[in-house]
């Protein structure tokens, strides 16, 4: 983000990358308005997303699956439930593939990067992006935009480790960096945790964290969406 677009808010940016983005999907992502900050939480449309990649580096590191399920009126949408496999161009690591349980014969029908991209932003043109962590997939969907288009990705986007961190500090409970993980704050909702490091099972699980960490403002009679925004 330049210095400058601190002062400015998500539309006007999301405008200013409009004409500088040439066309193709990243454009048409752009032509879609933000949902407006004012808009109550309650009413606005969401999509989860969940990464797996080869590491944690944007510009060095690849995607190998990504999973997505979208939400309305907090209602969540199970019929829209996404998960993808992509197919790297180098080496999938074995400390990663410890992890994920992604290896190269798992990928081999696997689409690339550029479509998958193209896909992810078609499927998130107009919504509120949810994840856990917001510099993994902010992060990898930036850098991807660069590689392909020359231009950087933006999105109104809810991390639910940073409204875990306000919730907690909320009540003021004790907190430790291990509290802030997917899966303790599921469990602090009582939520079940299937498959771990499963993209489609995590970006769920962000979805379901999310109405935990958000039930507690279900009483009030408007919630503004930039009140849950990470950005």
């Amino acid at each position: 983000m330049g210095f400058f677009d601190r002062f400015r808010t998500l539309e006007q940016r999301r405008l200013a990358l409009l004409a500088a983005t040439p066309e193709g999907p990243l454009r048409d992502f752009y032509a879609t308005p933000f949902p407006a900050p004012d808009t109550d939480f309650r009413r606005a449309a969401y999509t989860a997303l969940d990464f797996e990649t080869t590491g944690l580096d944007p510009k060095r590191d690849e995607l190998l699956s990504y999973g997505m399920i979208d939400m309305a009126g907090l209602r969540i949408d199970l019929g829209s439930a996404c998960h993808q496999v992509l197919r790297p161009r180098g080496d999938i690591p074995e400390a990663s593939a410890t992890i994920h349980e992604i290896r190269h014969q798992d990928t081999e029908d696997g689409i690339d990067e550029i479509e998958a991209l193209a896909r992810l932003l078609a499927r998130l043109a107009g919504r509120v992006m949810i994840v856990h962590y917001q510099k993994i997939e902010l992060g990898f969907l930036d850098a991807a935009c660069r590689r392909h288009f020359g231009v950087g990705f933006l999105i109104p986007t809810i991390d639910t480790l940073q409204l875990g961190h306000r919730w907690i500090e909320g009540r003021n409970l004790y907190l430790r960096p291990s509290d802030l993980r997917l899966f303790n704050l599921a469990a602090r909702f009582g939520l079940p945790i299937h498959a771990a490091h499963n993209a489609l099972s995590d970006a769920t699980l962000t979805l379901q964290v999310f109405l935990g960490l958000t039930a507690q403002r279900l009483g009030e009679k408007h919630v503004p969406l930039k009140s849950v925004t990470w950005n």
